[in-house]
């Protein structure tokens, strides 16, 4: 712990531990989810679905609105759940637009439901969780401020051709690198955050067939 943050883009919480400026010091969920989420790895069929549809109800929407209405989305969405969620109709998205504790947007709901069909299609060719990790990235320096850090790259862009081509909607480059921020395929804390290191898996797909 410190009393100063080396640089305006590290901040000390009142806990007095240095982390990523990002979140604030005002929500403290918000900086719970830096603390114990972001950077992560994540692995799982129904956690990765998750993490996909929240960045894509994020878009254009601030985070934190996102992750307030998280628990909602979950019993809405049927817990992200692919063979359940797949199966909601046009009734179910009307039903859902009616729906005030969500983000009552036709667009990003239909996307989580073609979403959950692409994922179940990909069940035959090893499955969302390995498409997804055979995508991380060789770890790269830590970076030292938010400039440093990257809204695509070229492992997101190729990602996000191979999940289109795979059926999955409404997740551009942008979106699935910030899918593989928040699944630790990268780690993006700065150097100088109590997270920064502690997030990567390491071995990669390797680390997936292990698990399964």
């Amino acid at each position: 712990m410190t009393d100063t943050a080396p640089h305006p883009d590290l901040t000390v919480g009142p806990d007095g531990v240095v982390r990523c400026a990002w979140p604030g010091l005002a929500h403290a969920d918000y900086r719970d989810y830096h603390d114990r989420e972001w950077g992560k790895p994540v692995h799982g069929e129904t956690a990765l679905l998750e993490r996909l549809c929240l960045e894509g109800f994020q878009s254009g929407l601030s985070w934190l609105v996102v992750l307030r209405k998280r628990q909602a989305l979950r019993v809405a969405l049927a817990g992200f759940d692919a063979e359940r969620l797949a199966e909601f109709t046009d009734a179910d998205v009307e039903r859902l637009l009616t729906d005030a504790s969500i983000v009552r947007n036709r667009r990003k709901i239909e996307a989580a439901v073609t979403n959950a069909r692409a994922t179940l299609a990909l069940r035959d060719g090893g499955g969302l969780e390995e498409l997804l990790w055979t995508h991380a990235p060789e770890p790269t320096p830590r970076p030292h401020r938010f400039i440093d850090v990257p809204s695509q790259t070229p492992e997101s862009e190729l990602l996000a051709k191979r999940l289109r081509k795979a059926g999955f909607v409404q997740l551009g480059p942008t979106t699935v690198y910030a899918t593989m921020q928040a699944c630790g395929l990268v780690d993006d804390h700065l150097v100088g955050c109590f997270r920064a290191g502690a997030s990567r898996s390491g071995a990669r797909l390797t680390a997936v067939r292990s698990s399964a």
